[in-house]
């Protein structure tokens, strides 16, 4: 039985392998700063990437690295530069055959801070001695879901609704890399996306009606570099959609 390591396990995406890298037969370790009580089956170990603690814990007898771990809204510096950089290395002393970072669509394109950190990464992963694989993704339908429930309660939405984006459901991605979570590494993977590309409009649009809202979407200008690639669709990927799950499916379900 292959034992693989996810790192990020309590995450968005990490909450979604664990069952299905079971399901496939693997033995999961799984990773987190704080490790849920009881652990649900699977073996659980404390591991801080950007303190550089229970690194090597964590890889010891692992076969393959799962490395979904990262920090949006805190230090990606610390957590996927650094971290990565740690975790890496100690997977190479480790004799790990494959380690698989999920990262995202867009990334050499948008020049956004969290995007850059993930790009650094990624050319550390592509540079490392240890074997690996990288897939980036799409946004999560979830993340797009939590960005207008931050302006929900307004009066009014005032959001950049030309911006376009391309939201996948999490647990598709999911799917698509407990295919490639084994011990040959494929290198850099064609990027996965969702069903279609959209503008923030109209999931905004598709959001208000799914919730029974009655709020008013202005249009908000973003200057910059960075506002200027959504617009123009770096984040995007619209030849390589990967399963059904539309964003009206996904809010169905969810309220």
């Amino acid at each position: 039985m292959t034992r693989t390591l996810l790192t990020g396990a309590t995450g968005t995406l990490g909450q979604e392998l664990r069952p299905r890298l079971r399901d496939a037969g693997y033995d999961v370790r799984a990773t987190s700063r704080d490790p849920p009580a009881g652990g649900g089956g699977d073996e659980w170990i404390a591991m801080d990437l950007a303190a550089g603690t229970g690194i090597e814990a964590a890889v010891e007898d692992v076969d393959v690295v799962v490395h979904a771990a990262s920090d949006a809204q805190g230090d990606a510096e610390a957590v996927d530069v650094r971290g990565t950089g740690r975790l890496l290395d100690a997977a190479d002393d480790a004799g790990v055959s494959n380690v698989l970072y999920v990262s995202i669509v867009g990334v050499d394109e948008v020049p956004y801070s969290y995007y850059q950190h993930k790009l650094a990464a990624e050319e550390r992963v592509g540079a490392h001695a240890v074997p690996s694989t990288v897939l980036r993704a799409t946004q999560f339908h979830g993340f797009v879901d939590d960005l207008l429930g931050r302006v929900a309660r307004l009066p009014i939405w005032p959001l950049p609704t030309d911006v376009r984006i391309q939201p996948v459901d999490e647990r598709e991605i999911a799917d698509a890399v407990v295919e490639h979570a084994t011990e040959e590494p494929a290198g850099r993977l064609p990027d996965v996306g969702g069903p279609e590309v959209r503008t923030a409009g109209d999931l905004a649009r598709a959001y208000r009606d799914a919730r029974g809202l009655r709020r008013p979407i202005v249009r908000l200008p973003v200057p910059g570099e960075t506002a200027s690639a959504f617009r123009a669709g770096e984040a995007t990927c619209p030849d390589r959609t990967v399963g059904n799950t539309t964003f009206e499916d996904w809010l169905d379900e969810r309220y």
